[in-house]
């Protein structure tokens, strides 16, 4: 029988710490090793127990959610990042994966959806779950689950330059002075894009850059970099 699945719980609310505590320790595969209540701790629980997994609040004190994040993966390089947030913004998510998380997950998903977006990362996948409404387009799906997560084809290079930049986060200003073409060019091309991916929104664009491995194929910086 596998070991089960090292998790560290970070989070400013106790209350929540020690409901999510009592979730996971219902399930055999994984075990609760331990917690955090801020930023600075959650890095050093992360050094001293090295988990598999980090379960962490964005918005805690200390250093900033994205700060924490590479500082866990510096002190911990084999954990894998699971952001639970209340933020549903896609400007959150593009910050945290730029960061280094593998899976970012708002609190209000089910206790089923969290649990599963654990096992995803610790399996070495991408989990992403930014529902915002019923929409079907934003239901929580893993790489590789369906027809979104198959490489796109009938995009030029330019398109899929353009859609990694969108994904990462950048402004339409920002894509335009890194890949020098006006705003006007870029918002064109992002016009395009959702046109022909049936897709509405950065969320819904940036779903489609880490399923399709869009997100992963090239190395540009990210903004201020």
């Amino acid at each position: 029988m596998s070991s089960p699945i090292r998790v560290l719980i970070a989070d400013d609310h106790a209350v929540l710490r020690s409901g999510l505590a009592m979730l996971l320790r219902l399930q055999s595969d994984l075990a609760v090793v331990g917690e955090a209540a801020d930023g600075t701790e959650a890095v050093a629980r992360a050094g001293e127990l090295r988990p598999d997994v980090v379960l962490l609040d964005l918005s805690m004190p200390g250093p900033s959610g994205g700060e924490v994040i590479r500082q866990v993966l510096r002190v911990s390089s084999k954990s894998r990042v699971l952001v639970l947030t209340m933020h549903d913004d896609p400007a959150y998510l593009a910050a945290a994966m730029l960061a280094g998380a593998a899976g970012y997950v708002v609190k209000k998903v089910a206790d089923t959806e969290l649990i599963q977006a654990i096992r995803a990362v610790h399996a070495g996948r991408t989990f992403v779950d930014l529902t915002r409404s019923s929409d079907p387009h934003l239901r929580p799906r893993e790489p590789g689950s369906g027809a979104a997560a198959e490489a796109p084809k009938d995009l030029s290079r330019r398109e899929v330059e353009v859609l990694r930049l969108l994904a990462q986060g950048h402004s339409n200003q920002q894509i335009a002075d890194r890949i020098h073409l006006s705003v006007k060019t870029v918002e064109t091309y992002r016009t395009r894009l959702s046109e022909k991916l049936g897709l509405k929104g950065r969320a819904e664009l940036y779903r489609f850059a880490v399923e399709s491995g869009v997100l992963d194929s090239g190395s540009a910086a990210p903004p201020g970099e």
